[in-house]
């Protein structure tokens, strides 16, 4: 369970809350077209209070039971076979989608109907006094019906916000299905303000004409009307404000989170105007965000995130650049005997805990893993990122990384370290290539490592890193025979790391017999 509220459950809960709300929206509507038509305002042959009372007053009280009643009934049968897929658990249809996101439209069917019968009904029975009355009370009670048309629409667009979102859970339509912003507020202003100035500029008309006298009640019922538009315009504006500025207001914070870091942020759609686009929109580009970063991490693993912020800053293309670096190269040794007597999957595993040491040390000391080639791995210290000393960095990394394999590594393994001028740059074609560096030194430090695997120790390094290092870390490591390495015309001085030799020295003399004493 996701700890959602169930369908069935989400639509009782929302028609319980709409019930309540239009009731009392309705009965306050009802009470103040009431009022006004009795007590305020004026008519040329004003009827006996009394008997506007008895008439009307029963007659509405009954009517506002029936429509209590009705009125809920009528609205959750309209919405029943829009909602269908909700109370079935299951992802809405297109077509029911779009029938669930213009529910909020279709009610005012409900409003508009109760209200529109009722000034017929009270048109009717207030004949019994005379056309002008009868004429009012309709115009009067239609007028009040628009206003009430607002209120219905902007309490059911609120209340039935989790429904809709559960709709747009499969995906935000193309187009806006419910009335936009613009259109929302225009009506918002006309029927809650517009209609009671309406209805003042009809008192004023009246008066022009001779049909409404010039009295106090008269000025009353214009003052009425006045406050009424002010009261009911100011809160259904508020109502339409607080409707649009929520939901950007939560694609505000969200935007403020992911400013943050947090690109796993999402916002609730709920609602099918543009405002709901917009939010389908901030969760597209999350969506975005966080495929990116999925594919710069990706990125960065294949290449090292040095190399994916290189290209993601400045762009790639084929070709290099001729720079300073150093170069270790490591490799098991045997590792052929290794992968004919040993299960496929265990050297996988053996392999990555070595890997996993190489990286480790590597990254320590401020160089990068290029590249992994089966059992060996080519390190490189100096390029992409520049370093004030490659070759110290690397000869520290060599030594570190032979104490570390001896310790920690399931595999043996050889080191070699060289260090000069290579060209780096992207290597390949234009549909795929790779960052890698090409020289004398990638050769030199991969025959170095053959070498170290027929020798102890299994470090070696040439002159030419030793001699670029900083006097530091050039201590650590003592200068021996030359040798010309496998391919190469030129022969090679070769280093080892001075804790590698004193440990071969001790070794050897606790092996060597002592000379029995005469």
């Amino acid at each position: 369970m996701d700890g959602r509220t169930d369908g069935p459950e989400l639509i009782q809960r929302v028609n319980r809350e709409i019930t309540k709300a239009l009731t009392l929206a309705n009965l306050i509507g009802a009470i103040v077209v009431f009022v006004f038509l009795i007590v305020v305002l004026p008519a040329r042959h004003q009827p006996p209070l009394g008997k506007v009372i008895l008439l009307n007053v029963p007659a509405g009280v009954a009517y506002l039971v029936f429509t209590s009643f009705a009125g809920p009934k009528w609205g959750r049968a309209l919405a029943r076979p829009k909602n269908a897929w909700l109370q079935d658990g299951r992802v809405p249809t297109e077509r029911e989608q779009r029938g669930t996101l213009r529910l909020p439209v279709r009610q005012l069917v409900v409003p508009a109907g109760l209200w529109g019968v009722g000034a017929v009904i009270f048109g009717l029975i207030n004949l019994y006094f005379s056309a002008e009355i009868a004429g009012r009370a309709f115009t009067t009670i239609v007028m009040g019906g628009l206003t009430a048309c607002a209120v219905s629409y902007l309490v059911v667009e609120r209340l039935t916000r989790p429904i809709a979102a559960r709709a747009l859970e499969a995906g935000a339509p193309v187009r806006p299905v419910a009335p936009g912003v613009m259109v929302r507020t225009v009506l918002a202003w006309a029927l809650a303000t517009g209609v009671p100035i309406v209805g003042v500029a009809m008192v004023a008309f009246g008066v022009l004409h001779g049909d409404t006298p010039r009295s106090n009640r008269t000025a009353w019922s214009v003052i009425f009307l006045c406050a009424l538009a002010l009261v009911v315009g100011a809160a259904v504006i508020v109502a339409t404000a607080k409707s649009i500025a929520e939901p950007i207001g939560a694609v505000r914070q969200a935007l403020a989170r992911v400013e943050g870091g947090d690109i796993e942020t999402e916002v609730p759609v709920m609602d099918a105007s543009e405002v709901g686009l917009l939010q389908a929109g901030f969760n597209r580009m999350a969506a975005g965000l966080r495929e990116r970063e999925r594919l710069r991490d990706l990125f960065g693993r294949h290449v090292g995130e040095d190399v994916a912020r290189r290209a993601l800053d400045a762009g790639v293309e084929l070709g290099g650049e001729v720079r300073e670096a150093a170069v270790l190269f490591v490799d098991v040794v045997g590792s052929t005997a290794l992968a004919a007597g040993t299960p496929p999957e265990e050297v996988v595993r053996r392999l990555n805990e070595f890997f996993a040491i190489v990286q480790a040390v590597v990254r320590e000391h401020g160089g990068w893993v290029n590249k992994f080639e089966g059992d060996a791995a080519l390190c490189i210290f100096g390029v992409p990122v520049r370093s004030d000393d490659p070759a110290g960095s690397t000869l520290a990394a060599a030594r570190e990384l032979a104490r570390r394999l001896d310790a920690d590594s399931p595999l043996e393994a050889a080191i070699g370290v060289s260090a000069g001028e290579v060209v780096a740059g992207n290597v390949g074609a234009s549909e795929r290539f790779e960052y890698t560096v090409i020289g004398d030194p990638v050769n030199e430090a991969a025959r170095l490592t053959e070498l170290a695997k027929e020798r102890r120790p299994r470090v070696l390094a040439s002159e030419a890193a030793v001699r670029r290092a900083a006097t530091g870390e050039a201590e650590h490591w003592q200068l021996e025979e030359e040798t010309t390495l496998r391919g190469r015309s030129e022969p090679t001085r070769l280093a080892v790391p001075v804790e590698a030799v004193v440990s071969a020295s001790d070794e050897s003399a606790q092996r060597e017999p002592a000379t029995p004493s005469r």
